[in-house]
């Protein structure tokens, strides 16, 4: 006779195997219909809907796997080839996958990036239009895909370690909608072979010197492309190569797992463990996938039977995740043959639906254009005028086009306006307005929000005077930075300041000099010689609602974290089309001072490569300080390149040092004059000032103007008022001949057309094009000195 509670423990035994075995089924079934997405999308590129493709095929099991133990308030940086975890977690939907696919503008259609990235790049928001951050704690989270390799890995650094900071700094506590005690963990997907990256490397490093809840997961497939995983790592496995990162006993480093990748219930069982442990006790964890396969190969642009053997192809066939999961469910009596096959079919009945509905969200707008067009090129052929055989033949092209796409469009149109030219007849002149609404509408879905709008932008933050009282005290420069930054932390608490000797020693020029001791370790930190993953450290941090500022030491350092800063950061706006934000601010220094390392103003460079990003340039720390607080009040990235040589120059010291905000893109005139404009920035308006004084001499006016930020340059076009009153212009900077200089000429001359107003041939003058020389002779004969200045000035004149 069974007892009571026998009976009840036995019937609860039951429901738990029903429950579980649903789930599996469930897996099973998603598993599927990933693997049909992948095969469908193939094809979808191949007969040319798509552009091209890059699918997530061999890896379904196992991102099915660790999808189950991605919470609310975990963070994605992952790889794009995630789309079976996108679809587990919730992220993305199959029809959203294909939206992506066919580069759908419609932000309700592809929300994760409105047409502007290739397919499985996610994205989810994390700060509204009105400049509020979301319940982040609440929610699934994933930064921005890249596609560059292992560009993913630094910032996954930053946002696992603002789960420590949420953890263990008390005066964030109060941010429950941006974190739950630092309980969440970020979730890093890499391929085997993109583990060859310095990204890589340099990532795990700090993660295990750090000791952040970053849980990585390889995906090995034995292959880079066509390269075999002999030649891309030491010893042939990457859990081998990186078992001197073990964490043993005390020591800091990594958990290291191995697990195959077509395990579907080992991989929960290793999976659960090492998350749990992660989660808990924020020791970093690497999960090494082995034993993935790739169905389809590396991508839609070549096939891997060109590079794979027989043998490996075969062996890739036997171990597909999906049929070996296929086996244990009937091995263990989980799903009868029937069933199995039943979801397959209803699998592919999902994937051709989410398909066939996604395409006709992307074509039907488009062949609503093409209808319109059609109509007014009737009207132009009632008319009776104009080329109408070429008006015939253009209709009939884009008629015919089964799959038009907008330029399609776009391109008919302009080719009949080029036969027509304006006012010739009314149907032209309807054509014509029909051409410029739609140039209007594509403009708005391709070339919008490089910047953020409205109350994340800088740009709207109200100007700030600085305020001085009649005995303000002169003091040195990096002494008013001292005094801002020591008000900034104790009224902010979600700013951070970290890099190289930022801490204990205050930055190599005492911008934070005792202020570690004051607001505590872990606001104003040291951390390792390594500009690639302080940038991604800052980054993360900024996409989890902290307010990071990431130190680059000298700006000739800038190159090493220049990839993420780029590629991510000063893409991020756009490519998500305004809907995530990463205001991170860089602060670093550079311009004059000695020799080829430490001079540093390659600003072409900068400008040009961060687009995205503001740039700006003050001349002074006070200019400085009012640049950062105008920042802290947007949600926008941005990059403050401190003068090298101002930290011991004196500077009258603002009474509202808290509140003085600079704006940008607004240029300052700081000398007046009648006879030459002279545009600079930074430790070079020095330099022109030393060369006013020998050309007031000679009777020479100059008004002399600082731009304070390149990017934005000048968006009230001030320096070509003063060119009008001038008639003669000179752009200044050090950066090489064709870079910076180059820059504001353009912007000048051609943008606010201030070639209307010469009198004479604008000028340049830039440095070397050679790094500068060592010493004060190697300054002089390397980069502008006055006497430069006061010879190209004194040749206008005479001109």
């Amino acid at each position: 006779m069974i007892e009571n509670n026998e009976l009840a423990m036995n019937m609860q035994s039951q429901l738990s195997f029903e429950e579980f075995r649903k789930e599996v089924l469930n897996d099973f079934r998603l598993a599927c219909i990933s693997r049909e997405v992948s095969l469908l999308g193939r094809r979808e590129v191949l007969t040319g809907k798509a552009k091209f493709g890059i699918f997530g095929d061999g890896k379904e099991v196992a991102q099915i796997a660790m999808a189950k133990y991605f919470k609310p308030g975990d963070f994605r940086s992952g790889y794009y080839r995630d789309q079976t975890f996108a679809f587990a977690s919730g992220i993305a939907t199959v029809e959203q996958f294909f939206s992506q696919l066919y580069a759908d503008p419609d932000i309700n259609n592809d929300p994760f990036s409105a047409g502007r990235q290739m397919n499985s790049h996610f994205a989810t928001p994390n700060i509204d239009m009105e400049g509020n951050w979301l319940n982040l704690a609440a929610m699934k989270n994933t930064a921005a895909d890249m596609a560059p390799t292992a560009a993913q890995m630094p910032r996954a650094l930053g946002l696992a370690f603002a789960s420590k900071l949420f953890r263990e700094v008390p005066e964030l506590h109060q941010y429950d909608h941006l974190s739950r005690n630092g309980n969440e963990v970020c979730f890093a997907t890499i391929g085997d072979a993109s583990t060859s990256e310095g990204h890589f490397w340099e990532t795990v490093n700090a993660a295990g010197v750090l000791q952040v809840p970053l849980v990585i997961f390889i995906w090995d497939d034995g292959y880079g492309i066509s390269v075999p995983r002999k030649y891309q790592t030491t010893k042939g496995s990457i859990s081998a190569a990186l078992e001197g990162f073990r964490k043993n006993g005390n020591s800091n480093g990594l958990e290291i797992y191995n697990v195959k990748g077509w395990d579907y219930a080992g991989m929960c069982e290793v999976f659960e463990e090492g998350i749990r442990k992660a989660r808990e006790t924020h020791v970093p964890v690497l999960f090494h996938v082995e034993e993935i396969t790739q169905p389809q190969g590396h991508s839609t642009s070549g096939s891997h039977e060109r590079y794979k053997s027989k043998e490996r192809l075969a062996w890739e066939k036997d171990f597909d995740c999906n049929l070996k999961m296929r086996q244990w469910l009937l091995e263990n009596a989980l799903a009868e043959e029937s069933q199995l096959q039943q979801i397959e079919a209803e699998a592919k009945n999902i994937a051709q639906e989410s398909r066939r509905s996604a395409w006709e969200k992307y074509i039907s707008p488009i062949k609503t254009q093409v209808q319109q067009l059609l109509g007014l090129c009737e009207a132009i052929l009632a008319d009776g005028r104009g080329d109408t055989a070429f008006v015939t033949q253009a209709m009939q092209e884009l008629a015919s086009n089964r799959e038009p796409a907008r330029k399609d469009v776009l391109k008919t149109a302009a080719a009949i306006l080029f036969k027509h030219p304006r006012n010739f007849s009314a149907a032209v002149d309807e054509l014509q307005e029909f051409y410029d609404r739609q140039l209007a509408l594509e403009k708005e879905n391709y070339n919008t929000y490089l910047y953020a709008t409205g109350p994340n932008s800088a740009l709207n933050v109200p100007e700030v005077p600085a305020q001085y009282a009649n005995d303000a005290p002169l003091i040195n420069g990096y002494e008013v930075l001292n005094k801002y930054f020591d008000q900034l932390f104790s009224y902010h608490p979600t700013v951070f300041a970290f890099g190289e000797d930022v801490g204990k020693i205050g930055d190599v020029n005492q911008g934070f000099a005792g202020l570690q001791q004051k607001h505590g370790k872990q606001r104003i930190a040291d951390t390792g010689i390594r500009e690639l993953t302080i940038m991604g450290q800052g980054i993360g941090m900024a996409l989890r609602g902290l307010r990071p500022i990431a130190e680059i030491q000298y700006l000739d350092y800038l190159l090493y974290g220049l990839q993420p800063l780029s590629d991510d950061v000063a893409s991020l706006q756009y490519r998500t089309k305004g809907t995530q934000f990463c205001p991170i601010i860089v602060r670093t220094r550079g311009h004059r001072l000695e020799g080829i390392w430490h001079s540093g103003s390659p600003m072409g460079m900068i400008v040009n490569s961060l687009r995205g990003l503001h740039v700006c340039v003050p001349r002074n720390m006070v200019q400085a300080a009012g640049m950062y607080n105008t920042l802290l009040q947007a949600n926008e990235p941005a990059i403050v390149i401190e003068s090298l040589n101002g930290y011991r120059l004196k500077e009258r010291l603002p009474e509202n040092l808290r509140e003085l905000t600079v704006p940008l893109g607004i240029p300052e005139v700081l000398h007046t004059g009648s006879d030459i404009t002279i545009v600079s920035y930074g430790s070079t308006l020095r330099i022109v000032e030393e060369a006013m004084l020998v050309l007031e001499e000679q009777g020479v006016s100059c008004e002399l103007i600082d731009v304070q930020t390149l990017l934005p340059f000048d968006i009230n076009h001030s320096i070509l008022e003063s060119l009008k009153k001038t008639n003669r212009i000179l752009f200044v900077d050090e950066d090489v001949p064709g870079g910076g200089t180059a820059y504001m000429f353009q912007q000048v001359m051609e943008i606010q057309g201030g070639y209307r107003w010469l009198d004479v041939a604008p000028r340049t003058l830039a440095a070397q094009a050679h790094r500068p020389a060592y010493g004060s002779d190697g300054d002089y004969f390397s980069k502008p000195n006055a006497e430069d200045v006061v010879k190209v000035v004194m040749d206008m004149i005479r001109e």
